[in-house]
């Protein structure tokens, strides 16, 4: 990804009440299930800082996550970026609550560009990546444990 991208905009609708939501991508016990096994901990705290490795196509990516913004059962800002590597990013999460459905628009931007010799940095990977987050593993995830889906 590059900062003269357009970000990676993901929306998914959930049959579920907003709180419990915010809680599938706030609380790290049910982050593991959807998102990322590997994850130590997780606080939606401003400042709160995360680092954990994830390994693909026999390669090592350290993540690098700090939580820049939060407001609670609204909006959480991660600053995100791998060890090692060039590029730095910002991924929204935002919830909005309508008509018995919560809406979750993830929004992720480079800050600084990412190597563009590494397939997995692209923009299309990304938007592919968030794509299979949201709109598979934690709609999925919602569906088992909030079965009004």
């Amino acid at each position: 990804m590059n900062t003269t991208d357009d970000p990676v905009i993901i929306t998914q609708e959930f049959a579920a009440p907003l709180e419990t939501v915010w809680s599938a991508i706030t609380e790290v016990a049910q982050m593991r299930h959807w998102f990322l096994g590997s994850i130590p901990a997780f606080e939606p705290r401003v400042g709160f800082e995360t680092e954990f490795i994830v390994e693909v196509q026999d390669r090592i990516f350290p993540h690098l996550w700090k939580i820049i913004e939060v407001v609670p059962n609204s909006k959480i800002v991660y600053r995100w970026r791998y060890g090692g590597y060039e590029g730095d990013s910002n991924v929204i999460f935002e919830l909005h609550e309508g008509l018995g459905k919560t809406t979750l628009t993830l929004t992720h931007r480079a800050t600084a560009p990412f190597s563009t010799e590494i397939a997995l940095f692209t923009r299309e990977s990304a938007e592919n990546a968030w794509k299979y987050f949201i709109q598979k593993r934690l709609k999925a995830y919602m569906a088992k444990t909030y079965p009004k889906q």
